[in-house]
């Protein structure tokens, strides 16, 4: 019913849609993303990254706890990485929205994780991709589900379905998605970047 592309993105959906691979971009159109909103939640606001947040992705991403579950941060972090993600995330014809974790009005930190969307095809209102990380000192206080619901509420990128996809050996992850109303829709594997390896994963879904 789905198959899946190498980085464990579905490529067909009932036999019928067919979503783009990780790069939407090669060689599709370029995708024009809105003005970026800040959102905000509980005890966190997702606001767009900043130039000033570079020292604390720096600490974070280049913590291996947080690297082997994420499929594209390196381990150890290559100079001049989170410059570039950074940039890239600030840039007019960026292909993902990219929120800081900001937890600096309840006095948790002013960036304690990331939250991505990403659109899967160059049509408005269709498909997006989710993605996440949390500092490991905030690891089981709800604030990915936190992140992930506020998203989901705000749905910035107008989508019909978001989909998400999450190592195996990463159980938080997954229950993130099934707690926020994801759809499980099959295994796949995907490469991770700090592990050097492919690790196999779970595939999610959520109409909304």
């Amino acid at each position: 019913m789905y198959e899946f592309d190498e980085y464990g993105r579905p490529l067909r959906v009932v036999a019928v849609t067919h979503l783009a691979e990780e790069g939407a971009l090669t060689g599709t159109p370029t995708i024009m993303l809105d003005p970026q909103p800040t959102i905000v939640a509980d005890r966190i606001t997702l606001r767009p990254l900043r130039k000033s947040d570079k020292g604390l992705m720096q600490h974070y991403a280049g913590d291996e706890r947080v690297a082997r579950y994420t499929q594209t941060v390196p381990h150890p972090l290559p100079p001049g990485t989170v410059e570039g993600v950074i940039d890239r995330a600030l840039a007019p014809d960026r292909t993902e929205d990219v929120w800081a974790m900001d937890g600096s009005a309840t006095e948790l930190g002013e960036l304690v994780g990331i939250i991505k969307l990403k659109r899967m095809e160059p049509v408005r209102g269709v498909q997006s991709e989710i993605s996440y990380w949390v500092a490991p000192a905030m690891w089981n206080t709800g604030l990915a589900s936190e992140a992930v619901r506020a998203l989901l509420d705000a749905n910035p990128h107008q989508a019909d379905t978001i989909f998400a996809a999450v190592f195996q050996d990463s159980l938080p992850s997954a229950r993130v998605l099934t707690n926020a109303g994801f759809e499980y829709i099959g295994d796949a594997e995907a490469w991770s970047v700090a592990r050097n390896a492919k690790v196999p994963t779970w595939t999610y879904l959520k109409k909304l």
